[in-house]
């Protein structure tokens, strides 16, 4: 057989895998599957906080591994897929006047609760200088506010006791 002959049959052959493989990554393709967050824009206190929070946020939460959400930030944390979001320095959240919204304590923390039918869990700390959201999508929601005992240890450390301004 011919050199040339077989240079054209084996190249194709070869190559056409590695482009397709090198074609159907991109280095945005990760992030594409990535969960995603609004960053919060809190005041002075509330950033200097939250920042203090990022460094004392735990690897794992209820198991599940650390996942930061789009776009990167030192006010967003998340773990898992469908991922557990934790945002600080959201605004003041209305359900904190409502006297219907429930609130649970756990381990030093005080959280407000606000849940839709088949939505997401949307916990907030209260009697804190910030406010720190943390979202359990409806398809966590399994082991209930668990997620929350892992979240009580930095709160408490970072996030002093008092009332978060706006």
């Amino acid at each position: 057989m011919n050199i040339s002959v077989l240079r054209r049959l084996l190249v194709p052959a070869v190559l056409l895998p590695l482009l397709t493989a090198v074609g159907c990554s991109s280095p945005d393709s990760a992030s594409d599957s990535a969960a995603k967050a609004a960053v919060p824009a809190p005041d002075a206190a509330a950033a200097k906080a939250c920042r203090k929070l990022h460094p004392k946020l735990p690897e794992r939460v209820d198991g599940l591994d650390r996942n930061n959400p789009a776009p990167k930030s030192e006010l967003t944390a998340g773990w898992g897929d469908p991922a557990i979001i934790l945002r600080c320095g959201v605004p003041r959240p209305a359900a904190l006047d409502d006297p219907k919204t429930d609130g649970v304590e756990v381990d030093g923390v005080d959280w407000a609760i606000v849940h839709e039918d088949g939505g997401p869990y949307r916990l907030y700390t209260t009697l804190r200088i910030a406010y720190v959201e943390v979202t359990i999508p409806a398809a966590r929601a399994d082991n209930g506010l668990s997620p929350l005992t892992d979240f009580a240890k930095p709160v408490t450390s970072a996030i002093p006791k008092g009332i978060a301004e706006g």
